[in-house]
């Protein structure tokens, strides 16, 4: 397939809500070329909106580098519940490369989310697969990790991404 551009923070695609994926068939030659683009890059996930497609899809292969690649392709993806703990942890985003920040998430929830043939998941996932689909769920709803910090520190990563 095809390696794409990944759009750079403060693409505004990258502030926008994602619309439902209505044609699977047309989302199977986007997610591939995602897929495609996520491994390049050496991501752990890729939400559409990164690559300029304002669509509810993304990929995710989130133990890639420490195991066989197991590319997951989520489309329309929904957090049915999370876990009342929080856990704080570095994320980077392939969307503001070169900064690392630390953003609070749950470490396990519930997803639900059709697969390109359209049938339906649902599993309970813990640890860096949770985080790793709140982070490309956030790019779905036009939320990127910078909007997880408090101004202060919010203040500083720009500052350190624009340098």
């Amino acid at each position: 397939m095809a390696v794409l551009p990944v759009r750079l923070w403060p693409d505004p695609v990258l502030s926008s809500v994602a619309g439902p994926v209505t044609d699977l068939a047309a989302a199977r030659d986007l997610a591939a070329d995602m897929l495609d683009t996520m491994y390049h890059a050496e991501g752990r996930g890729l939400a559409a909106p990164q690559v300029g497609v304002s669509l509810r899809v993304f990929v995710m292969d989130a133990a890639w580098k420490q195991a066989a690649p197991a590319p997951q392709v989520l489309v329309n993806p929904v957090i049915v519940s999370r876990s009342d703990d929080v856990v704080v942890g570095p994320e980077g985003c392939l969307s503001i490369p070169g900064i690392t920040t630390a953003i609070a998430r749950a470490p396990a929830i519930r997803l639900r989310w059709t697969d390109l043939d359209g049938a339906m998941h649902e599993a309970d996932l813990t640890g860096f697969h949770a985080i790793c689909a709140q982070h490309e769920i956030d790019h779905l709803d036009g939320i990127v990790t910078l909007d997880r910090l408090s101004p202060e520190a919010r203040a500083k990563a720009e500052a350190e991404y624009l340098a």
